[in-house]
């Protein structure tokens, strides 16, 4: 008789346990009772054409089966019906900043005085009017890294209801660039903000070391700032804030540790230099111009343009609830944005859906998609955006973005056809995360589920 070694024994053991474990986890699935979804208009993959009359299978979260017609569902199924609906992919977001107040006088006003558990509350109202919008993942790009990792964490383990958060935390910004918490604040507050401010970083090496901070706390993508900021309470412009060997090295150290990379950026040679440094999306991209258009199809990098931001910060601004620096740069970033959008757009620089929203109220996400579509995209091409695009840049095309069995069952319904208008996705009757249903006949549905 052979005699097997005790590593060889080990290895055998241990993949007959794995397997062991993977039958008795498929089993398990199975056991669980599926529901069924009965839709009268499909687009399973955004940018094909929709299928007609269809069954969508969903067991454990996941989506079993995509079946023509209304398949008649097995004993114990809960079936939903979406007969008169159009169905299609959760929506996903890829640019918020979840703990943003709405009310952005009150929170003016009552910065001093909230604390982080203050946020944390804002934070859970977001997420789950967010979800309620149809928006089933999004990206947040910045936010306290302690608070954002929580919420991700307190929604995929199913304690809370939200989208699915792919987080930043805090943006790597240098001394007086956008994103530095400190600037123009009192000298007892910029102490603390800098006692705290973890994410701010000057030269090559000190921004590894920022990079290296965030992930080290859970961070799953890093952004940084490589230029000013229309919110920015300075008087220093939307150009470029960062040393083209700071922002190499934020990059470098971010894809050495499998994180991708978001630049905000408006002025063209922030967004050359970030481009040039290899970064995967652009934020803004305000200032953009032919030349930065041909870097982005060289690099294959998206852009994700947020244009709901620009005019609603510029509404704000003169409602007085920015500051005069924040007015300033709004009137020139609310001009130039439209074109310069248009243009790249038209050059066939790839687009990912993304609102800044946090700037704008949380809820109106859907709000995106009819400024897209004005400035060239087709409703096709917008809604691929949010979807197909965005599951890209996020790295989690295995998972989202389209309908097919073995994805996550992120699931949204409409009213009317989104490819004949838009707007529709502004108004979603239905909702489901993962399986879970977060909104039925357009009302909110009941959390922890029935």
């Amino acid at each position: 008789m052979r005699r097997v070694s005790a590593p060889t024994a080990a290895k055998i053991l241990g993949a007959a346990i794995v397997l062991g474990l993977g039958v008795a986890g498929q089993a398990a699935a199975q056991t669980q009772p599926a529901t069924v979804i009965h839709a009268g208009a499909l687009l399973d993959k955004p940018g094909q054409a929709p299928r007609g009359a269809s069954t969508l299978i969903i067991r454990a979260g996941k989506i079993e089966a995509v079946r023509d017609g209304f398949v008649e569902p097995e004993a114990g199924a809960k079936v939903v019906d979406l007969r008169d609906q159009f169905v299609l992919p959760g929506l996903i977001d890829s640019h918020v900043h979840i703990f943003s107040d709405d009310d952005k006088v009150r929170s003016r006003m009552e910065f001093p005085n909230r604390d982080i558990e203050d946020n944390m509350v804002i934070g859970i109202d977001n997420a789950r009017r967010t979800l309620e919008a149809g928006f089933t993942t999004i990206r947040d790009l910045g936010s306290d890294i302690r608070s954002v990792t929580a919420l991700r964490d307190g929604i995929n383990g199913g304690l809370i209801t939200g989208p699915t958060i792919v987080a930043a935390g805090r943006a790597i910004a240098v001394t007086s660039g956008h994103g530095d918490g400190s600037n123009n604040l009192n000298r007892d507050l910029a102490e603390v903000a800098h006692q705290h401010g973890e994410n701010v970083c000057n030269g090559a090496e000190d921004c590894r070391r920022a990079v290296r901070s965030q992930i080290s706390q859970g961070a799953d993508v890093i952004k940084f700032t490589a230029t000013g900021g229309v919110l920015s309470n300075v008087a220093g412009g939307l150009g470029a804030q960062m040393f083209d060997d700071e922002m190499k090295a934020v990059v470098e150290t971010a894809h050495m540790f499998g994180r991708k990379v978001a630049a905000h950026a408006h002025g063209t040679d922030g967004i050359a230099g970030a481009l040039n440094a290899g970064v995967d999306s652009i934020e803004h991209g305000t200032f953009g111009t032919p030349q930065t258009d041909a870097l982005f199809k060289k690099t294959g990098a998206y852009f994700v343009p947020t244009m709901l931001a620009p005019k609603t910060a510029l509404d704000q601004a003169r409602a007085g609830a920015r500051s005069r620096n924040s007015l300033e740069k709004a009137e020139i970033a609310a001009k130039a944005a439209m074109e310069n959008h248009k243009r790249a757009i038209a050059a066939g620089v790839k687009i990912a859906f993304g609102t800044d929203t946090g700037v704008s109220a949380h809820g109106d996400n859907g709000k995106e998609f009819a400024l897209m579509v004005s400035v060239g995209m087709s409703p096709a091409e917008a809604i691929k955006s949010a979807t197909v695009n965005a599951a890209d840049l996020l790295g989690r095309s295995a998972s989202i973005g389209t309908l097919e069995a073995g994805k996550d069952a992120d699931i949204i319904a409409v009213a009317k056809s989104p490819l004949s208008d838009v707007t529709e996705l502004e108004r979603p009757t239905f909702v489901m995360h993962r399986g879970v249903l977060a909104k039925v006949g357009g009302q909110r549905a009941p959390f922890p589920p029935n």
